[in-house]
């Protein structure tokens, strides 16, 4: 059970290091390349790609720090062997670059160590595999050995002049301080750690993309691009989005909420349930993304607070027509219609903004039913007098 468990817990953290290797290739991308894509478990681990055909594969390895060296007879070496041999044609010699990464450091004087990239000997690589592919080989990497053997010298040294081995490389609680040093020039004084976040952020939406094929790269311009954007957020001119879809589930958040005056509110002017958890929803980014914006200093309270006295007069003008389109005798069933009419037509406004910074319709939405939930606004022309009952109840 412990082995299984163990098992499970690297395998998880090497897939981990694979999409966060990911995004470290993308930031290390230099000039030579600005058209290049990424791609994830596509080609291969990692791939480049060009034009949709792939440029660079490579196989991402990671193994706890201490572990034993990588050997010539490693199991990720055949391993990563045979996955290019069965996919990457081995006597093509103008297929792809091959590149093994590993956290483990080759064996001085392995074929591993000689296809480093600094020290290269094709000849003495070539010699030490063909010698490890002869020996007695194991249940998992035999057929992997025969295979090789099976190409023939000519295609042997072909395979071999296309790979690259990196070893030693970071390990994954190494990754975010190398993504940080790239984005050194980038960082907004004051705000690293949040720009990180956000930057972290975008690429595992892009991954999670990559990985259910609802994207087939993601290419430097676009990488470049969106990093640009996230930056620009804080400018004084504008505020950046901190809280994603992501996070809570929406049933969570319907019964966290579901006591709510805010809640009770839609429910007076019988809100539709779907309409109805997506106002929760804006409740809770919206909140969330105050609290978030006062913590790293980027909103003063006062500018909150002369954001909700532009919605509060934004709602009383329209309160007011309601009522006056309403009946002295309208039964509940028009005032509930008139009343959802109210919200519906406000949260389909763009609306009060925050001195010009931020637009995003969720956050004045969220906005308007935190003022609801304090009672300040409402849908239900006899909204107050059932407040105060709530009031007395609670």
């Amino acid at each position: 059970m412990g082995e299984s468990v163990h098992s499970a817990a690297a395998s998880a953290l090497g897939y981990q290091h694979q999409t966060w290797w990911a995004l470290l290739e993308l930031l290390r991308a230099d000039h030579a390349r600005p058209d290049a894509a990424i791609s994830l478990e596509l080609h291969d681990d990692v791939a480049w790609e060009q034009a949709e055909s792939a440029t660079e594969l490579l196989q991402i390895k990671h193994h706890q720090r201490g572990e034993r060296r990588l050997t010539d007879a490693s199991p990720d070496v055949w391993s990563t062997l045979k996955t290019w041999m069965d996919t990457a044609v081995p006597s093509d010699v103008e297929g792809p670059t091959l590149v093994l990464v590993s956290t483990q450091e080759a064996n001085p004087g392995s074929a591993m160590a000689a296809l480093r990239p600094d020290s290269r000997d094709d000849e003495m690589a070539l010699s030490a595999l063909e010698r490890a592919a002869l020996r007695r080989a194991s249940g998992r990497t035999r057929e992997a050995r025969e295979q090789f053997l099976e190409l023939g010298p000519a295609d042997r040294a072909a395979f071999l002049s296309r790979i690259t081995v990196m070893d030693a490389s970071p390990h994954i609680d190494d990754v975010p301080a190398l993504v940080r040093a790239e984005l050194r020039w980038s960082l907004p004084v004051g705000h690293e750690d949040l720009f990180l976040a956000m930057v972290w952020r975008w690429w595992d939406e892009r991954a999670l993309e990559l990985l259910q094929r609802r994207r087939r790269a993601v290419d430097v311009g676009m990488a470049r691009a969106a990093i640009a954007d996230l930056r620009d957020q804080f400018s004084r001119q504008r505020l950046p989005t901190i809280v994603g879809h992501e996070g809570t589930a929406d049933d969570v958040l319907t019964a966290t909420y579901g006591n709510s005056p805010f809640v009770h509110q839609m429910r007076w002017v019988a809100y539709p349930p779907v309409n109805l958890r997506h106002s929760v929803i804006d409740y809770h980014r919206a909140q969330a993304q105050a609290i978030r914006w006062i913590a790293e200093d980027l909103v003063a309270a006062d500018e909150l607070s002369s954001l909700s006295r532009d919605i509060v007069d934004e709602w009383e003008s329209e309160f007011e027509w309601m009522g006056l389109e309403l009946a002295d005798a309208a039964d509940e069933a028009t005032k509930q219609r008139a009343g959802a009419s109210l919200l519906k037509d406000l949260s389909q406004r763009n609306g009060p903004c925050l001195h010009g910074r931020y637009h995003e319709a969720f956050f004045v939405r969220g906005q308007r039913h935190e003022l609801a939930d304090t009672g300040r606004v409402g849908w239900h022309p006899d909204f107050q007098h059932r407040m105060q009952t709530l009031r007395a109840e609670s």
